[in-house]
């Protein structure tokens, strides 16, 4: 086997969001930081757990309590009335063709 070829194999930290930490072999060379785990990742631990890593939960608990928990409509729908189309021109109705001359000489 080749030296220098395959990359260090270390022992590392692998910590989550949740206080979750252990121990375990990677090539990445650094400690690894999960934002979710099996600990608590509601899929194996049965419960929902509400994770607000963007800060989108927290704005919206902000606008929440500001209308008390009431439904507030700022702009009411305006009811447009559909526009009629414009009939279309009619076409002059097409002359018949006669299909052969008709003889009265008889």
């Amino acid at each position: 086997m080749k030296e220098k070829l395959h990359p260090e194999y270390k022992l590392i930290k692998v910590s989550c969001t949740c206080g979750n930490e252990w121990q375990t072999r990677s090539t990445a060379g650094r400690d690894i930081k999960l934002e979710i785990c099996s600990a608590c990742h509601p899929f194996f631990t049965g419960k929902q757990k509400l994770i607000d890593s963007v800060g989108s939960l927290s704005r919206f608990e902000k606008r929440y309590s500001k209308t008390e928990g009431k439904t507030v409509r700022r702009n009411p729908k305006i009811k447009r009335v559909a526009k009629k189309a414009k009939p279309a021109a009619k076409k002059a109705p097409k002359k018949k063709k006669s299909a052969a001359p008709e003889d009265d000489d008889e």
